[in-house]
């Protein structure tokens, strides 16, 4: 038997998967039926319901077997090394830089920016592992390992929650450049239907089984050399969007020989360059960045040039 007090980063999920993130051995059918065999209990009373929201301060207690809760934090400490564009109570934009992944699990051999980022906040004391039981500070988007820029970060449970929700709501503006082989017209939009098939995403302009509606509009900034200097606004945000595409419509990026393009000149050419954040005033607990756009360079938009 453990009892656990909810704190504020622990607040605000339903009792189910604040008990799964608790106890990430147990199998759900192990959990539900101890929610019905009265192995989970709220400020001392028996709760069959999973679905129930919990809140700071409440007492849960849980009759389920040592085994279950021996598990580790996750946290990895390394010296953080951080480009922080900015920064305020709530939330962390960092430019990632070429090479390195954002999260374990994705053929990642070394250190991945979750890391860096969770150690930054570990030595600023605003990140205690110890104190936390099912909150780890983490990231609200993802870029690819070969894929630079703007990356958000939430320093607490309720920023990420709010985070990703304005996400959702197509409410942060994202922007890239990129250099892609061949001439496209000088601007236009791109829409399409993707799926994934193996590690590639493939795109068609016709919707079958489970492939989603992507787009994105694009405005050729300069041509050189059989390449051109573009920047893209997504208006959807799925695994490999931009590069699936343009290779679609015959513009692969260029190096990005995964999706069509040639040579290693630029790397696969893609940087997120520009984040505006458009909450109109609605959500008080982002008073610092409504309303902002923080905007940085492509390293290869000089060279290019």
């Amino acid at each position: 038997m453990r009892v656990f007090t909810v704190n504020g980063n622990d607040a605000g999920q339903r009792l189910d998967k604040f008990i799964k993130k608790l106890m990430p051995k147990l199998p759900g059918s192990m959990l539900y039926k101890g929610l019905r065999k009265n192995c989970v209990r709220v400020n001392g009373k028996h709760v069959k319901d999973g679905a129930c929201t919990v809140s700071s301060g409440d007492e849960i207690t849980l009759y389920f077997k040592d085994e279950f809760f021996d598990t580790p934090n996750g946290f990895r400490y390394i010296k953080p090394k951080l480009d922080i564009v900015y920064e305020d109570e709530n939330i962390l934009i960092i430019n990632k830089a070429v090479g390195i992944v954002c999260h374990a699990g994705e053929h990642a051999s070394g250190h991945t920016l979750v890391d860096m980022m969770q150690s930054y906040l570990y030595d600023r004391g605003e990140y205690v592992p110890e104190a936390e039981q099912t909150f780890r500070p983490a990231l609200c988007n993802r870029l690819d390992r070969n894929t630079g820029g703007l990356v958000i970060a939430a320093k607490n449970a309720e920023a990420l929650r709010r985070m990703n929700a304005h996400i959702r709501a197509r409410e942060v503006r994202k922007v890239y450049m990129a250099v892609v082989e061949g001439y496209p017209g000088e601007r236009g939009e791109l829409r399409g239907y993707a799926s994934r098939s193996g590690k590639v995403t493939e795109v068609s302009g016709t919707k079958s089984g489970g492939a989603k509606e992507v787009s994105l509009s694009y405005t050729v900034k300069a041509r050189r050399n059989g390449y051109s200097l573009t920047e893209i606004e997504l208006h959807t945000g799925r695994t490999h969007q931009i590069r699936a595409q343009f290779a679609a419509e015959g513009f692969p990026l260029a190096g990005d020989t995964k999706y069509g393009g040639h040579g290693e000149k630029f790397r696969q050419a893609l940087w997120s360059v520009e984040a505006s954040f458009m909450f109109g005033g609605a959500d008080e607990f982002f008073n610092g960045i409504d309303g902002l756009r923080i905007r940085i360079k492509a390293p290869f938009e000089e060279e290019f040039m």
